[in-house]
C-alpha cells in the first residue's frame, strides 16, 4: 500500500556508486557523445520526457528546460548495467526510505551547460492515479559537478493550491493525497504559489531521491558542466 510519506521523500545514498563505476559511465557516456554529442542531443534534439496537458513536445520544452539540455536516451549498454547493479546493491537501503518500491525504470543521461536549468515542477505519480505502474520518487546521480551552479532543489510548501480533491484507494494508503495535474511553470497558480527551496550539491556517486509529489528542478549553471543520471522508483501494481 502506497503512503504519501513515500511520494514526498527526500533521501539519499551515499555510495551508491564508487569511483570506478562514476569513471567507467563518464568514459561510456563520453564515447557517446564524440565530438558532435551537443548538437545530435541537445540543440537538434526535438524529443522531451516532459508533457504538459494542451501543449506540444516544443512547448514543454520551453517551460521545463528554457535553454536547453542534453539528454541520452536510452543509455548506453554498459552504463545501463552498471546502474541496474546499483540499484540491486541499493534495494535494502531505497525500501527503506519507499516500502513500496518495486523496480526502476530505463536511466537517462542528462548535462547541463552554462545558462541551462530546469524549472520547479511535480513529476506526478502517474497520468492517472490507477494506472498500474506508479512512480515513488526520482532518483539522480551527479557524475561531475559544474565548477559554479547547476545544483539541485527540492521546494517545501504548505499552501492548499497545490493539492487535489482526490483521496486514497486502490492500492493507496486511505489517507493519501495527490498534487494537481500541471504543477509546472505553465500554470500561474503554480508560479505563485509561495515555497521554500532547498538546494544540494552531493558527493558525485551519491544517489538523491526525490518523491514523486516533492517539487524539484535545478539551478542554472554558470560555468563548466554538471553531468548526472537521472531515473524514477517506481511500483508496479
Amino acid at each position: 500500500m502506497i503512503h504519501i510519506a513515500e511520494t514526498l521523500t527526500v533521501s539519499s545514498i551515499e555510495n551508491f556508486l564508487t569511483s570506478d563505476e562514476v569513471t567507467t559511465l563518464i568514459t561510456a557516456v563520453d564515447e557517446v557523445l564524440g565530438n558532435d554529442g551537443v548538437r545530435r542531443f541537445d540543440t537538434e534534439r526535438t524529443t522531451t520526457l516532459h508533457s504538459i496537458p494542451g501543449h506540444t513536445s516544443e512547448q514543454a520544452m520551453a517551460v521545463y528546460e528554457p535553454a536547453g539540455r542534453l539528454e541520452i536516451h536510452p543509455p548506453p549498454a554498459l552504463a545501463a548495467t552498471v546502474l541496474d547493479q546499483a540499484v540491486e546493491r541499493a534495494m535494502p537501503a531505497l525500501r527503506r526510505a519507499l516500502p513500496s518500491l518495486t523496480s526502476c525504470r530505463e536511466w537517462m543521461y542528462v548535462e547541463y551547460a552554462p545558462g541551462q536549468h530546469i524549472t520547479a515542477h511535480v513529476d506526478g505519480i502517474a497520468p492517472h492515479p490507477t494506472d498500474p505502474v506508479r512512480q515513488l520518487a526520482g532518483i539522480s546521480v551527479v557524475l561531475e559537478h559544474a565548477r559554479e551552479g547547476g545544483e539541485f532543489f527540492v521546494e517545501s510548501t504548505s499552501h492548499p493550491a497545490l493539492w487535489s480533491e482526490q483521496k486514497g484507494g486502490d492500492g493507496y494508503d486511505p489517507a493519501m493525497a495527490f498534487t494537481h495535474d500541471g504543477a509546472d511553470h505553465s500554470a500561474d497558480w503554480f508560479r505563485a504559489m509561495p515555497r521554500t527551496r532547498w538546494n544540494v550539491r552531493p558527493t558525485p556517486g551519491t544517489a538523491v531521491l526525490y518523491g514523486s509529489q516533492v517539487t524539484h528542478g535545478t539551478e542554472p549553471v554558470r560555468k563548466g558542466r554538471e553531468r548526472k543520471f537521472i531515473s524514477w522508483l517506481i511500483n508496479e501494481a
